[in-house]
């Protein structure tokens, strides 16, 4: 009976962090597409992976601007796959990883091709 109560502890608390994990990816996507549409292009890019980062004209904080991303739209559904994550929203979806600092976004505006990749607008090399 003990490692039974052992077990479903350790599954119920391996729950809540899977669940954790994907609000914490949930609200880096909503915050980035939220900085867009706000205009802080600065807030925008310190949400972008490096990699991401990196394919983004320079300066980041003005062409990060000009993509054409929508603003978050509550969230259609939210997965969590290891170190990564995909959120999507109506009309956008946003990938994800974790770094030690915690989420980034690794590509965004992107819309579903069905059994092809997806389509983003920003995405890291």
């Amino acid at each position: 009976m003990r490692w039974a109560v052992i077990l479903l502890t350790t599954l119920l608390a391996g729950c809540a962090s899977l669940g954790e994990r994907s609000s914490a990816a949930e609200e880096t996507a909503r915050s980035f597409l939220q900085a867009v549409a706000d205009g802080d292009g600065a807030a925008a890019c310190g949400a972008l992976a490096p990699e991401t980062e990196a394919e983004i004209d320079a300066p980041c904080e003005q062409s990060i601007l000009s993509e054409a991303l929508t603003a978050p739209s509550p969230v259609a559904d939210s997965r969590v796959y290891g170190q990564s994550a995909l959120v999507t929203f109506a009309d956008d979806a946003v990938f994800l990883a974790v770094f030690r600092d915690g989420w980034r976004v690794v590509a965004a505006g992107c819309t579903s091709r069905g059994e092809r990749p997806y389509d983003c607008r920003i995405q890291g090399g």
